[in-house]
């Protein structure tokens, strides 16, 4: 734990030699034997580019990311509806880079009806990623009633057929939901890793606290998703939460501090950042060379405390941008909806988040729209949300705070507007 390793790199970027030292820190994961990098590579979140992945931009970044020392990628079935796995096989492939990583996906849980599908997704993905194996293979966003309907159509024999066929290397599971569910789960099958969603609002949420100890009890890995709530830990903060933070520290980072909390943890073997911009890339790494476990201060860890419960009064709906609610069958854009009302009651600037979700979720300039009062409440979305939101009674919150009959008016100026664009285009 806590290891650095030096690298001669080329900068792709500038397509450029550069010799620099860098310190990623790596941490064994003793049920593996593998020695992680403490930064892991998500792809959620990759840069995007007209609503597309941005090949050109997210390979560079993931070349530069594994150059530097990164060396967990973590992908997934649904990620940019289905096109980030194919991606992320082809830069591994074309760069040769594949031996460089362990490689993590996941099976998509909900989509299986039946013990053969279990396989067929997983031949699929091997043939996506273009490897004969994934080092690391999750049962994907598990809860208790997930994990029985799972189990019951034969999980735990797929997952054991596929590592002695040497498809996977080792078997876990992703969690969102309640924390006994959670010891349950890790109590049923002999996992060698797990991965929950931990960060200072979720300390108590999920499998939290407790279920990261439980875990590492067990001997299990331990991988951390949501490290930064999707982003809002590390853009700009309620100003109640930024007095906390600079009256200690007027010059670190949002996110330095919120992944810092993380990595404080011994129990933490990996952490997962959806990295798409460069300088995310750098600021996320030098975190990572000095966040070691328990290396935080007593104060620090209160400036923390009490960062996360000026935060928490200020959040009205829990969302975190994964987008695992789309598509909506009636063409609500929910995370963003939420996005934008979460904005309006945290900062004083109220106007900006009402007009940025009028104009910018009435505007395909199709004669649609993706307004909160679209929703048609079956619920369908629900079923998917790893939070646990009830989706549709959030909805209308969204709906009565920012539509009306001023939202009307600017829904349909705004639909004028891009139909006159698409025109003149």
């Amino acid at each position: 734990m806590g290891q650095y390793k030096g690298i001669i790199f080329k900068n792709k970027m500038t397509d450029q030699a550069v010799i620099e030292e860098k310190k990623m820190q790596y941490r064994t994961m003793e049920s593996t034997g593998d020695s992680l990098s403490a930064l892991g590579f998500g792809c959620m979140r990759l840069a995007q580019k007209n609503g597309r992945i941005d090949e050109e931009r997210a390979e560079k970044q993931i070349c530069m990311a594994i150059e530097q020392g990164i060396n967990y990628i973590d992908t997934a079935w649904p990620y940019h509806g289905g096109k980030s796995e194919p991606f992320i096989g082809n830069v591994l492939s074309k760069n040769g880079l594949r031996d460089k990583v362990k490689l993590a996906t996941k099976l998509p849980t909900w989509l299986c009806h039946t013990r053969e599908q279990m396989d067929d997704f997983l031949n699929k993905q091997l043939q996506l990623l273009k490897t004969d194996h994934i080092d690391y293979y999750l049962l994907h966003t598990l809860d208790g009633p997930a994990w029985q309907r799972i189990k019951e159509l034969g999980a735990i024999d797929f997952l054991e057929q596929a590592v002695k066929d040497g498809k996977i290397i080792n078997k876990g599971f992703s969690f969102h939901g309640a924390r006994d569910d959670f010891r349950t789960i890790c109590d049923e099958n002999d996992w060698k890793f797990c991965q929950i969603q931990y960060n200072i609002l979720d300390e108590h949420n999920q499998a939290g606290r407790e279920g990261l100890e439980y875990a590492a009890s067990k001997g299990l890995g331990v991988i951390i998703m949501e490290p930064l709530r999707g982003g809002i830990l590390a853009g700009k903060l309620p100003e109640q939460v930024r007095k906390v933070y600079t009256e200690y520290d007027s010059k670190r980072t949002n996110a330095d501090w919120a992944l810092s909390w993380v990595w404080n943890h011994p129990e933490v073997t990996v952490l997962l950042s959806g990295m798409n911009q460069e300088e995310q890339i750098a600021e996320n790494m030098a975190t990572a060379e000095k966040a070691l476990p328990n290396s935080l201060s007593t104060e620090e860890k209160d400036v923390l405390k009490h960062a996360g419960e000026a935060f928490h009064k200020q959040l009205k709906i829990g969302c975190t941008g994964c987008q695992y609610c789309l598509p909506c069958p009636a063409g609500v854009d929910i995370p963003r909806a939420f996005s934008f009302y979460n904005a309006h009651h945290m900062f004083k600037d109220k106007l900006t988040p009402w007009g940025m979700y009028l104009i910018q979720l009435s505007s395909r300039g199709d004669g649609k729209s993706a307004l909160a009062s679209q929703c048609i409440g079956c619920g369908k979305c629900m079923k998917h949300c790893p939070q646990g939101i009830k989706i549709p009674e959030e909805l209308k919150k969204v709906k009565r705070r920012f539509e009306g009959p001023m939202g009307s008016v600017i829904h349909f100026l705004a639909n004028r507007m891009m139909v006159v664009k698409k025109d003149l285009d």
